[in-house]
């Protein structure tokens, strides 16, 4: 049967959470390891997600936004593993889960929805039977209530002629339409937790709208933790209560989404809300971040964002310098951070982020 959230009112340590919102997922000293341990690509991440909320991950290709999921989801690639921390799910630890222990917590505890959706789906086999198969497996139902629940479901995501997309194999249906599908599966069994990585990457402007829509939809339907990953701050700013931005595999800025895009703190957020935003398209040249991530396991003596920032000072490259908690509840992995007046420094606060 689908998992029932813990009565325990034990909520989020992470700031930006309200106190009385318990926390679905809970990330505390995560590293991650590549290249079979030879070289360390995320370290000290830690962050939670609450039930009902939605938080955005952000930041470069190669900054480890990917790695942070995967493991949340236990799906590391070879060659790839957790190195330290704890990641929790609710109440129960995900950390050193057996392969069996995850194909329990994957699809009813939480549910993922991918780039491509067409990748992760049987092309021999058609959508309503894939999905009806996920219900027989997990919750036990027999074959005419599962694909009876299938089509509930499917219209549940906004398909029309449920009945039909059933039968259909996934060659036959549209971007838009297939991802709807993945999202029926991800949520089937009323999981507490869903990742979004990249789910609207490869859709036009059209459907990746209804698409944000039907996941906010759902989120608020089943009080649904929501933890998107994207390099689009548009759809971020459209969907998250909350951002988190990740840079060379550690996280350095997380606070309110109103707050992080209107008033960064990091000088790394700044570039990126600066070459993501839109003034007058005739006039405006193409926007960069000057220099180049730092190589993975690259050993830094300080601010990994250093030999990039227009802020850098000698203090910068005294040590590694730790995610702390500002004044007004954030947190932000920079030693001049609260003395920066970003705002004003990108000027992006009167901009639009670039859809």
């Amino acid at each position: 049967m689908p998992h029932s959230p813990s009565s325990d009112p034990a909520t989020s340590a992470t700031p930006g959470v309200p106190a009385d919102r318990p926390a679905a997922l809970s990330v505390e000293g995560l590293g991650v390891t590549v290249s079979s341990g030879r070289l360390t690509a995320v370290r000290d991440v830690s962050f939670t997600v609450g039930r009902g909320e939605a938080v955005g991950l952000v930041g470069e290709s190669g900054s480890g936004k990917t790695l942070i999921c995967r493991s949340v989801l236990g799906l590391l690639p070879p060659g790839c593993a957790v190195s330290e921390g704890e990641i929790s799910l609710a109440d129960e630890a995900l950390t050193g889960l057996s392969r069996r222990e995850w194909d329990r917590v994957r699809g009813t505890r939480v549910g993922a929805v991918f780039q491509d959706p067409a990748s992760y789906l049987n092309p021999s086999l058609t959508v309503g039977r894939q999905l009806s198969e996920v219900l027989r497996v997990k919750l036990g139902l027999d074959r005419a209530r599962a694909a009876e629940r299938t089509v509930e479901l499917f219209a549940a995501v906004g398909l029309h002629d449920p009945a039909e997309v059933a039968r259909r194999h996934p060659h036959e249906l549209s971007g838009g339409m297939l991802q709807r599908v993945l999202i029926a599966v991800a949520v089937a069994c009323a999981p507490d937790l869903l990742v979004a990585d990249e789910a609207t990457t490869a859709l036009d402007v059209v459907v990746q709208a209804e698409v944000l829509e039907l996941l906010a939809r759902m989120r608020a339907e089943h009080d649904l933790a929501l933890l998107l990953v994207s390099h689009d701050l548009a759809v971020i700013a459209e969907v998250c209560d909350r951002i988190l931005v990740a840079y060379a595999g550690e996280l350095v800025e997380d606070g309110p989404a109103e707050r992080v895009l209107n008033d960064p703190l990091h000088p790394y957020t700044e570039a990126l809300l600066r070459v993501a935003t839109v003034d007058d398209w005739e006039r405006r040249e193409l926007e960069v971040i000057p220099g180049a991530p730092p190589e993975v396991g690259a050993r830094l003596p300080g601010c990994r964002f250093a030999d990039r920032c227009a802020f850098t000072a000698p203090e910068c490259l005294d040590g590694p310098v730790p995610l702390r908690e500002t004044a007004d509840g954030r947190r932000v992995r920079c030693v001049r951070g609260e003395e920066l007046d970003l705002s004003r420094a990108g000027a992006h606060g009167a901009r639009e982020v670039a859809v």
